[in-house]
């Protein structure tokens, strides 16, 4: 039996202990009403973590309002399978199913979701395995300030926070394991979802970076030792550039570089926007110096599929 107050196991993302969660799901609702029988009062579709993403998959974007289910969860101290460091501070996040996760393109963007106590901003930072579409996971503490939490699930409305407003510029942080010959970045702090993000080192061009579903970008050949120069474009149109990025593994470094466009203010369904704040580094972690800003583009129009 579900402990009073908790969200169903099976609402829970899977993780780094994805395996065991779901092990530990189906055994508890087979010994209750049965997998069927939840799906249809949730009305949610269960998915395997590393299936595939549905062909119309795409992140939320712009003014579209969505409508569906909220439960919620605790991610502890991880950052979910976005692979931030930490929850962001305030640990108001959010876990979105496969269609909307888009193997990691909402990754580091914002929901402002409405129930039926109010509205809280949060970050994406999760993927749902057992969320089907309209279907979102909140951390403990975003659902307690929309809805009561005995009740498990609330019904809600969320929309894309479009330039939410956030502390600092970007942050770059290069994976365990790049080298001169394999690089590999994640790029946080942007609040609007990201297009593309490219890289080179000094005297070369730029190379278009993949985008991979740990939410890290990758040039497969390498491009040198660095330091590096990033340029980093949302799905809006802006673009910003950020130099002497370091080869160095797993530590957070920060820049002046910002997303953020004056023209497009942040939009919220019914409240004020809340302060937000970018993820923190472990303790393990260090803070590299400051990098610099090197252009950044205005707005473009919006490009995105219609499913």
């Amino acid at each position: 039996m579900t402990a009073p107050g908790t969200a169903p196991d099976n609402d829970i993302p899977a993780g780094d202990t994805g395996t065991l969660r779901t092990n530990r799901r189906v055994r508890h609702w087979l010994a209750g009403a049965g997998i069927t029988a939840l799906a249809a009062v949730l009305g949610i579709t269960l998915a395997v973590r590393s299936g595939p993403t549905p062909a119309c998959a795409a992140p939320p974007t712009g003014d579209t309002v969505h409508r569906g289910k909220a439960s919620f969860y605790d991610a502890g101290r991880s950052g979910g399978t976005c692979s931030f460091p930490a929850p962001p501070a305030d640990r108001l996040y959010v876990a979105l199913g496969s269609s909307e996760y888009s193997r990691a393109a909402a990754c580091g963007s914002y929901l402002d979701v409405s129930g039926p106590r109010g509205t809280v901003r949060v970050m994406v930072i999760d993927q749902c395995g057992g969320c089907g579409p309209g279907k979102i996971d909140l951390s403990d503490e975003a659902f307690a300030k929309i809805a009561d939490r005995a009740q498990g699930i609330a019904t809600v409305t969320y929309r894309a926070v479009v330039n939410p407003p956030l502390d600092g510029g970007l942050t770059f942080r290069i994976k365990d394991g790049a080298s001169r010959y394999w690089f590999a970045v994640q790029v946080g702090n942007h609040g609007n979802p990201l297009r593309s993000v490219e890289a080179k080192g000094p005297g070369g061009g730029f190379h278009k970076a993949a985008r991979q579903t740990d939410n890290y970008w990758t040039v497969e050949d390498g491009i040198g030792p660095g330091p590096y120069t990033i340029r980093v474009t949302d799905v809006y149109g802006h673009q910003t550039t950020a130099t002497d990025i370091r080869m160095v593994t797993k530590q957070v470094q920060r820049s002046m570089a910002t997303l953020a466009s004056v023209a497009a203010p942040s939009s919220s369904p019914s409240a004020p926007p809340s302060p937000t704040t970018a993820p923190s580094p472990t303790p393990a972690e260090s803070v590299a110096p400051t990098t610099t800003v090197e252009a950044l583009a205005g707005a473009a129009p919006l490009n995105t599929s219609h499913c």
